[in-house]
C-alpha cells in the first residue's frame, strides 16, 4: 500500500478496549513511545495502583511497534491506519490485549489449527436531545431487517458502511435490528488477530463517522430500559493446514466434529468465569437477562437464537459456533482470547457438551450469567484455569479496573445496585466512550 506523503494513525487497545494512539508525520518508522500509565487508567482518568503499571515503576515508556500487516487506508484524509504491539522494557507488555490474544492463539497453532473469527457488531444511533444528552434517532417507519430510507433516512449508517468498504474492511452485510435506531454490521471472517483488528477499527470508524454527522453511535449493552440490548456475537471456527474447516465432520449425524463439540463444552464449562471479560461494564448486566435473545444461559442449540452458543445451519466450510454473550462494548481482543482459552480447555480436558436445548422448552441448565459485575468478578477470579491461561498481570489489572467501576456505580446508586434497568450514571460514564 502506498504510504508516501501520508500520516500514520498508529493505534493500540487499552484494557477497556478503547483506542490509544498517535499521528506520526514525516518519515515515520512505525514506532512510538507512550506512557505505561495508560493501562491503569479508569475512564475518569484515575491512575489505579496496579502493580507494575504505575508509580511503583516510575511510569516508564512503552514502545508501540506498528504491525505492518495491519496497515490500511484510513477514513481521514491522507491517513493510513495501523495497529501496534506494545513492548515494556524490551518484552511484550503482558497486559496489551493484542498480546493476550496472540498468547491464546499459540496453543492452537501448535496443534496445527488456525483460529478463524468473525464479529457481528450491534449499536444504537443517537442524536442530541437538546438538553446536553442524547436520545435515539427517531425513525417512525423503522422495522427489523429494513433497508433504505425507512431505517436510515439521513444516510448516516450508509456513510459508515461506505467508509468501511473504502478502507478495505470486508463488510458482508449491514441492516436494522429489532429495536428502533439499532443496527448490526457483519464483518467477514479472517484469522483471529486481523479479524479482531477489523472489529476494533470498524467500531471506531462507526463512532467517528457518526460524530462527523452530529450523531453518536453507542455500543453500550443496554442504553434504553424499554428496548433490547446490543451484543458482540463472536463466530469461531478453525482452519486445518490443508485449508479445511476443522469443525466439520461429514460422518457425524449433525455434521459437527469432535473438536467443535469439545470447544463448545469448554465454553459452557467456563460460562460464569468468562462473564466479566465478555460483559465488562455494570450496564452489560442490564442486557444479560432471561428471555432477551442473548447468551444468558450456559446452553447451546441448533440454529436457536435463545441459547448461549448457537450452531448455525451451514456446514462444510461455513461450520462455526456463534457465541452470543459478549456485550457490544466488550474489548474484542480480550473476548476472543477468553473464548479461545475456554475452548482449548474443553479440548484438553476432553469435555462433552450437554444435550442441545430443545427449542421452545424451558432452559435445560441452571448455569447462567451472574447478576452484577461484582459477582462476575468473583466468579472470574475463582476460575483458576481461565485466569492462569490469561496471565496474572492481565487478571490483576482487569479486576482492579472493573472493581473501581463497580465502586463508582454503587456510590451513585447505593440503594439499588442490582436494578435491571440502565441508570443515568451508566449513560454519563460509559456512553462517551462506548
Amino acid at each position: 500500500m502506498e504510504t508516501k506523503g501520508k500520516r500514520l494513525r498508529l493505534l493500540y487497545p487499552d484494557i477497556h478496549g478503547l483506542e490509544r494512539g498517535k499521528y506520526l508525520l514525516g518519515d515515520w518508522t512505525g514506532t512510538a513511545a507512550f506512557c505505561v500509565g495508560v493501562y491503569p487508567l479508569t475512564l475518569d482518568r484515575e491512575i489505579l495502583p496496579i502493580p507494575g503499571l504505575h508509580f511503583d515503576i516510575g511510569l516508564p515508556d512503552i514502545a508501540v511497534h506498528l504491525d505492518r500487516d495491519s496497515l490500511r487506508p484510513g477514513w481521514e484524509e491522507d491517513t493510513v491506519v495501523g495497529m501496534g504491539d506494545a513492548e515494556l522494557r524490551g518484552e511484550p507488555c503482558a497486559v496489551d490485549p493484542r498480546h493476550v490474544l496472540r498468547r491464546a492463539i499459540e496453543p492452537w497453532v501448535e496443534r496445527g489449527l488456525t483460529p478463524q473469527l468473525a464479529y457481528e457488531l450491534e449499536f444504537y444511533l443517537m442524536e442530541p436531545d437538546g438538553a446536553g444528552g442524547w436520545r435515539s434517532v427517531p425513525m417512525p417507519s423503522h422495522r427489523v431487517y429494513g433497508t433504505g430510507m425507512a431505517i436510515d433516512p439521513t444516510g448516516v449508517v450508509d456513510a459508515m458502511v461506505k467508509a468501511a468498504t473504502a478502507c478495505g474492511f470486508e463488510v458482508e452485510s449491514w441492516g436494522s435490528e429489532y429495536d428502533t435506531a439499532q443496527f448490526e454490521v457483519n464483518v467477514r471472517y479472517r484469522d483471529a488477530v486481523p479479524a479482531t483488528d477489523d472489529a476494533f477499527l470498524v467500531r471506531l470508524l462507526i463512532k467517528e463517522i457518526a460524530a462527523r454527522r452530529g450523531n453518536l453511535a453507542t455500543f453500550m449493552g443496554r442504553p434504553f430500559p424499554d428496548r433490547g440490548g446490543s451484543g458482540l456475537h463472536v463466530n469461531l471456527s478453525f482452519r486445518r493446514d490443508d485449508g479445511s474447516n476443522a469443525f466439520h465432520d461429514p460422518a457425524a449425524s449433525d455434521g459437527l466434529s469432535e473438536l467443535a463439540r469439545q470447544c463448545m463444552a469448554g465454553m459452557l464449562a467456563h460460562h460464569e468465569g468468562m462473564a466479566a471479560i465478555l460483559a465488562p461494564h455494570t450496564n452489560a448486566y442490564k442486557r444479560l437477562l432471561p428471555d432477551m435473545l442473548n447468551g444468558y444461559w450456559a446452553n447451546w442449540g441448533y440454529d436457536d437464537r435463545t441459547v448461549g452458543i448457537r450452531v448455525p445451519p451451514g456446514r462444510g466450510e461455513t461450520s462455526r459456533l456463534e457465541h452470543r454473550t459478549a456485550d457490544g462494548a466488550a474489548n474484542p481482543y480480550l473476548a476472543a482470547a477468553v473464548l479461545l482459552h475456554a475452548a482449548r480447555l474443553g479440548v484438553e480436558n476432553e469435555l462433552e457438551p450437554p444435550p442441545p436445548q430443545e427449542p421452545g422448552a424451558e432452559p435445560n441448565t441452571v448455569v447462567k450469567i451472574p447478576p452484577t459485575l461484582e459477582k462476575a468478578l468473583e466468579l472470574f477470579e475463582a476460575d483458576k484455569e481461565l485466569c492462569e491461561a490469561l496471565g496474572p498481570e492481565l487478571v490483576t489489572a482487569f479486576a482492579m479496573l472493573k472493581r473501581a467501576e463497580w465502586s463508582r456505580y454503587v456510590k451513585a446508586h447505593p440503594s439499588s445496585p442490582e436494578t435491571t434497568d440502565p441508570v443515568d450514571w451508566e449513560l454519563r460514564y460509559y456512553m462517551p466512550f462506548f
